[in-house]
């Protein structure tokens, strides 16, 4: 079988497979460390990751797991039925309220957006399928926002981790009564059983 490796595609598994902790992001040197690769060689792997949506360099020089491995993890069976009863409602919180809705997912002390819905304009969270951040504790998935707020409702589906809807926006922007009340009225319905027409 070792004709049949590919070096190049080995190594950049190896890079993400990195990413497979509670720790958020990673400078360079940092993944040098893990994999004992070299700067350079790491560069051109995460340069075609990146191209492909896997990996992310942010704004600080730092790399994060891309959106690309969330959306093949969502092509399991479970994870489309998922889709395919949440994501309406975000689809309407989002249009309603003005502001970004999303379900939220965590698992051992890390939250991860797994469905997204965001309005049509330029002063929005940007939260995408796939960011992920540390948990402020086990009960509270909201990620700290510098002038904005966020609000979460959790939402206890079978079969499932521990889970919440939020909405989030800016600060004085974000009516915090009335994302609460539209999300509990979108848990219940989902916990309930309902479709986002109403049906059982």
């Amino acid at each position: 079988m070792a004709q049949d490796r590919v070096e190049a595609v080995e190594r950049a598994l190896s890079v993400l497979n990195v990413f497979d902790t509670p720790q958020e992001s990673f400078s360079l040197a940092e993944l040098a460390e893990a994999t004992g690769y070299y700067k350079s060689t790491l560069l051109r792997l995460l340069a075609s990751l990146e191209r492909f949506d896997y990996t992310q360099r942010g704004s600080d020089g730092r790399w994060r797991i891309g959106s690309a491995p969330v959306r093949l993890a969502r092509r399991h069976a479970p994870s489309r039925e998922l889709a395919a009863q949440v994501q309406p409602w975000l689809d309407e919180l989002s249009l309603e309220l003005g502001e970004t809705a999303s379900l939220l997912e965590m698992i051992d002390g890390i939250v991860q957006c797994r469905l997204a819905a965001r309005p049509d304009h330029s002063l929005r969270h940007d939260l995408l399928p796939g960011h992920q951040w540390p948990a402020p504790s086990p009960s509270d998935p909201c990620t700290e926002m510098p002038g904005g707020i966020m609000v979460c409702r959790p939402l206890e589906l079978a079969d499932q981790p521990a889970m919440w809807l939020a909405v989030s926006g800016p600060n004085g922007r974000v009516n915090e009564d009335q994302a609460t009340l539209r999300l509990d009225q979108a848990v219940k319905a989902l916990t309930a059983g309902h479709d986002h027409d109403g049906r059982y």
